[in-house]
Order: structure tokens, then sequence, then C-alpha cells
């Protein structure tokens, strides 16, 4: 039974009727209601009550669309690890000024409206939507889009002014993305400019097969500004990881030679291909942690018009790669030890009140996302070098922590001395840890006292170079889509046009937002190569790999030695 609302409204967003309003959800027997909120519908995009709801442990989000019927989807594979993040919700401080008005419901007026409450904690800056690869899962480069679109230096310049003029607090993080912007001729210039506009911290997303026809270009981004590449890394085994798994050895080899030892490895996770290697690429990433600072896994974002029987065959949340982690670690990283973004935020308010300055609070919905760090501990068994890892919740309170910095920034607010609550946060620290579980060679009091004392980039590297951060970041699509986790949203897309796109807009929505502006701001496959050149698109700039070549070294074998017996058994031998 469905209790018919008002006949709907509808407004108009790039040539596209949209209507609002539909049929309330209802509960089913055995189930129970976990909140309200709002969708739309994968077909038509109408904006839609929906339901979060607890059923077999789980929880699934529910809506009808009075046109195309009702759509449920898994929402969160484990309902207990879901109420503990949901422990940790903190509303958002909004956004001024807003670069667009709210002239329909979200998510139709991004962005940024007034009604958002996040200002830009990560902005994705797409410099090119060329790539040298054409995966059998993405939609985003120009052969399959039908142009090119790449942004002038002084497109880009104007762009990250939208970010630097963001109050109360904006954040100083880019993340140069595609296609692949290794393409881009002028790439170590962007990157020089985003220095010199102020930008802090520089991501470069990449799968990174063009640094070995470029050996000399990773040195040379790292000289003018590259913090941190984002690795396109999807397992240890070629079926799991055909994209990068026989360049990946030369990859590593040559950051090492470059300096370049902050790379985070991106796997794409999907349910029935690279499920079962979740445990093996973080011990991959420790093997490596010389230049690896962490995992960011990104459970797949099923876009597309998709049956249900194909999304159950693939669907897979953020609790689900953590159970996997779990199982695959021997419990060495459990369930308990992650935390969602949020929980950050008593550290940001901390340092706020004592600065007495505004600092970016990290307050995105707690679904989108969990993390921790830990630590491998290296051992010789039979011969073999094996890792083991230690949670930093095995030895550290961080709950305990949690609410203390809470209790001591409430201190400060109702008129505490700012030097002396700093100094008995300080003098308490090894309250919280426990000495004897740390791993060897840890001392995470003196760590956390210098991050306190000195707040800057150094301090905090002291620590992240210690760690591995372990993340895990679940982009939304159409049918698992919450407006309440886009109003939130703190990952942002620079837009030409003079606006910030939130990522689950951007790119689930493509044609009103990243296809319309980006198509609106290209040129043709022709004019391009009148332009640049001929070869610059087309079948003739893809990458061709020698996989008999790149198998024969003793790099790749060095590299792979700790799973050369999964890699042999995958392929047969």
């Amino acid at each position: 039974m469905v209790v018919e609302l008002p006949k709907p409204q509808f407004f108009e967003v790039a040539g596209k009727e949209i209507y609002i309003g539909g049929p309330r959800p209802q509960l089913r027997e055995s189930e129970k209601l976990v909140r309200h909120t709002s969708s739309i519908c994968p077909e038509c995009y109408r904006v839609l009550p929906a339901i979060l709801v607890e059923r077999d442990g789980a929880i699934y989000i529910r809506k009808v669309c009075p046109e195309h019927g009702e759509y449920e989807d898994l929402y969160w594979g484990d309902s207990e690890l879901f109420r503990k993040a949901m422990r940790f919700e903190v509303k958002g401080r909004g956004i001024y000024p807003p670069h667009t008005s709210l002239k329909a419901p979200c998510p139709f007026s991004c962005g940024i409206c007034e009604a958002h409450w996040n200002t830009t904690a990560l902005a994705n800056l797409v410099v090119t939507n060329r790539c040298n690869m054409d995966c059998w899962y993405c939609f985003f480069y120009a052969e399959r889009m039908g142009y090119v679109y790449e942004p002038s230096l002084e497109e880009i310049d104007r762009m990250i002014d939208l970010m630097l003029k963001e109050k109360p607090a904006h954040g100083n993080a880019v993340q140069i993305t595609g296609g692949e912007p290794l393409l881009r001729d002028d790439i170590v210039e962007i990157v020089k400019l985003l220095k010199r506009k102020g930008v802090t911290h520089i991501q470069l997303n990449t799968e990174g097969v063009a640094f070995l026809e470029k050996p000399w270009l990773m040195k040379e981004l790292r000289e003018a500004g590259v913090n941190t590449i984002y690795f396109s890394f999807d397992g240890v085994t070629p079926i799991a990881n055909p994209k990068t798994h026989w360049e990946t050895p030369y990859i590593l080899d040559l950051a090492r030679k470059s300096s370049m030892t902050s790379l985070v490895l991106v796997p794409t996770v999907i349910k029935g291909i690279n499920d079962r290697e979740v445990g093996d690429i973080v011990k991959f990433a420790a093997y490596n942690i010389d230049v690896v600072r962490g995992v960011n896994f990104q459970p797949v974002s099923l876009t597309g018009k998709m049956p249900r029987d194909q999304r159950d065959k693939y669907r897979i949340t953020i609790p689900d790669v953590i159970k996997r982690i779990e199982e695959q670690t021997d419990g060495q990283i459990s369930r308990d030890s992650w935390y969602p973004v949020p929980f950050t935020v008593p550290i940001s308010q901390f340092v706020e009140a004592v600065t007495g300055k505004p600092k970016l609070m990290l307050t995105n919905h707690p679904a989108c996302g969990m993390a921790t760090y830990v630590f491998p501990v290296f051992e010789n068994v039979d011969g073999r070098r094996e890792v083991r890892f230690i949670p930093i919740t095995d030895f550290v309170d961080v709950e305990g922590f949690y609410e203390f910095l809470s209790e001591k920034t409430r201190e400060i607010m109702e008129g505490g001395n700012r030097l002396l609550v700093l100094l008995k946060v300080v003098s308490k620290l090894s309250s919280f840890i426990e000495r004897e579980k740390q791993p060897p060679g840890l001392d995470l009091i003196k760590i956390l006292r210098r991050i306190l004392i000195k707040r800057n980039y150094e301090a905090l590297g002291e620590f992240h170079y210690k760690a591995l951060f372990l993340g895990m970041m679940h982009f939304m699509d159409l049918y698992n889509y919450d407006i309440q986790r886009v109003i939130r949203c703190d990952i942002h897309y620079f837009s030409p046009d003079g606006r910030m796109i939130p990522f689950c807009t951007y790119n689930v929505i493509s044609d009103i937002y990243r296809d319309k502006v980006l198509r609106e701001h290209s040129m043709s496959f022709e004019e391009y190569e009148r332009k640049y050149g001929s070869g610059k698109v087309g079948p003739s700039m893809k990458y061709k790999r020698d996989i008999k070549k790149l198998e024969s070294s003793e790099l790749y074998l060095k590299t792979y030695e700790p799973f050369m017996d999964k890699i042999r058994f995958k392929k047969g031998g």
C-alpha cells in the first residue's frame, strides 16, 4: 500500500522537465525504519521521497516513482556499522558566498547553492577527457564523449579562485584528474600554476602508464609541487587489475628514483571481480610503504541503466569491503578499527578554538566514507618476509580522545585560556595511548604533541610517514542516491562556468552536469588536432603493452614475489 501525495510540481533544468514528489514508500513486515530522506528516479530524475530501512542486518534505500515504479537498493551492507557511523553525524556550517542561487530542489541547483552545508575539502580539476586507455567500465574519455575538453591555463586560474574565496574556511587540496592528466603537454605548468595560486596539497589522479613513456616526468612533477599520486590499482593479479598490473612495478621504481614517496593506491572494488583481493591490496601497500602512503578503496558506482539482478551481482558497499579486509587479514584489521570521516571534526574544532581562525571541517555525511590507520610490522616466517598489521585503535582510545577534545573545545568557547587548555591536552595525551601495545619504533605521544603544538604540514607528515592510511569512499549512483549526502558533499568539481559541483551530482546526473559543462567548453577532434597536431586523439595514441617483456624482468618478479602463487594460479600456470 502506498499513500499518494498531491499532484507534483515540476521545474526545468538543462532543457529537461523534472517533476517533484511521488508516493511515500511504505515499511514492510520485518523491516525497521531508519530514517526518511529523498532521492531521484533513475529513469526520469523525478525528486522522490525515500526511506532507509533495516532488514536482515543491512540498510536498504527505497523510493517509488509514479511512472517507473519502485526502486530498492542496498545502501549499507551492515546495519551495526551504519549505526556506529551515524553516531558521529555533524551538521556543516554552510558556504559563503554561494556560487549559484537556489532555483530548484537539490540536486538541481548545483553548485554550490546556499542550501549546501559544506565548503570544498577536495576540489577535482578535470584537465582533459583524453585517455590512453579505453577501459570497459569507463565512459569518461574523449572517444566515447565525441569531443575534447581541455581547459586553458587562464580558465584553470579562474576556477581555482572559486575555491580560495569560500568561507568560513576553504580547502586547499586539488586533485588533477581526467581522462588521463599526463597526456597534457603542459601538465607541469598546471602544477606550477596551482602552487603559485597558494594550493598547498596537489594530488595527481592517474593510471600512470605515461610515466613509462616519459620517465623524467614524475621527477619534474614532484619538483613542481605534486604531493600525492592517486594511482589506479585494482588488485595484485592481472585478472583483478588488467589496467596497471604489469606496469605497477616500473611505476613504483620510478617513484623511488623521483623521491615521489606519497602514492595512494586507488582500487575500484567490484563484487565478484576483485573483492577477494582487498586484503592483498593492503598487504601490497605495506610491502611498498617506502613510497605508498595509503589505500583509498572505492566501492563501485553502478552507472547507466542496470536491472536489479545485475545490481545485486556487482553491488558492494563500504561495510562489505571492510568485512572482506577483516577476513583477508586474519582479523588483524577488524571492522571495529574503522570510523566515518566526520570523526575528525573535534580535532578541527579544537584547533580552530585554540588559534581563533576558521578551520576546514569534514562534516560530510557519515555514510560517504570510513577510514583507519594501520601500522605494518614485518616478520621472517619460514624464510619469507611476512607482514602483520596493528590498527591505531588497538593501542589508542580514539573515542575517549574524541570526547576529551570536544570537552576541551567547549572549555575554550566558554572563556577558558587557550594556551592553558592546549597544555592540558598535550599533558593528557599519554592517558589515551597504551605505550606497550604500540608498534616497534613508534612514539605516538611525541608525534601528537608536535602536531598539536606546531599545527603544520610537516608535523602531520611525520605521522603519515609512519602509518598506512586506509580509506573507503563510496560514490553514489542513480539507484542508491541519497540527497542528504549531496547536501553535505565536500568533494567538488571545478567548472569553467563559475561553479563548484558536488561529486555525486557531477558524475551521477552526468547529462545535466558533467557532460553538459564539458561539451559547452569543448572542441571537435578535428579542431583539436589542427591546434595541437595529429595523433592526439583516437586509436593511434592508445597505450600498447608488451606483456611478455614486462613480466620477464627481475623487478616484476621481486615486486609481486609475495603474491606470485596467486598470480600463477589465476593465470592457470
